[in-house]
């Protein structure tokens, strides 16, 4: 607890949600190019039409050709090359802070000193 001129006061808990948020980001940024096969290939089946990396084909739904749109979501499919490894790094960054930091607020807390942001003034 942290006592404010005379009035009792919870000492806030630790982030988890900040925490959880960014692992969401850090997973779908790392996974995005398979959403983005999954997409593709869901909607050619759906049509039956034939999608692969070696050039575009014709692919009509409604009137519309729609061959270059999933050529193109089928080959983003790659960057999951470079996505993939750069979320391994940013989940082992964010789980080394997140490490840190618990330890950090554990500390804190164990030893009766109060979070880092200040109490808001008192009116008087």
């Amino acid at each position: 607890m942290i006592w404010n001129r005379g009035h009792e006061r919870q000492a806030k808990g630790f982030p988890w949600l900040w925490y959880l948020l960014v692992l969401f980001l850090i997973v779908a940024f790392a996974f995005a190019p398979i959403g983005s096969v999954i997409l593709c290939g869901t909607i050619a089946n759906a049509y039956g039409c034939k999608v692969d990396e070696g050039s575009v084909h014709p692919c009509i739904i409604n009137g519309h050709d729609y061959g270059e749109l999933l050529y193109s979501l089928g080959v983003m499919g790659w960057f999951m090359l470079v996505t993939i490894p750069g979320g391994l790094v940013a989940f082992a960054s964010w789980l080394i802070f997140l490490i840190l930091h618990r330890i950090a607020w554990r500390k804190r807390l164990s030893a009766g000193i109060p979070p880092p942001i200040p109490p808001p003034p008192a009116t008087a």
